[in-house]
């Protein structure tokens, strides 16, 4: 087998941090949204050096949001060719008939 990514390795380092913040989460009963969530986007959009930032579900979300953003923004409008990696096309192509 070829090696992809050993996450373990790479996770080792902030294992006590990420068990901290995965606790806080449980215990405060707030899976999706909540203040984790509030401090994340916050830090993010920091980062970023941006006003605002959206914590999403997944990749997915996170394209159609952005696609959704450019056709309001008319950067992308009907019609238009949105390249993505191959093994996304079907379930990108799929939400985007729902965008139109």
């Amino acid at each position: 087998m070829i090696p992809f990514l050993d996450l373990k390795a790479i996770n080792a380092q902030y294992r006590d941090e990420l068990v901290d913040a995965c606790a806080r989460v449980i215990d405060s009963g707030w899976y999706i949204g909540g203040s984790e969530l509030e401090q994340f986007e916050q830090q993010f959009a920091d980062y970023c050096e941006t006003k605002f930032a959206i914590g999403v579900a997944n990749g997915l979300d996170a394209l159609i949001l952005t696609l959704r953003a450019w056709k309001e923004l008319g950067k992308l409008k009907d019609g238009d060719e949105v390249i993505v990696p191959s093994n996304t096309y079907m379930r990108v192509y799929w939400q985007l008939a729902l965008i139109t």
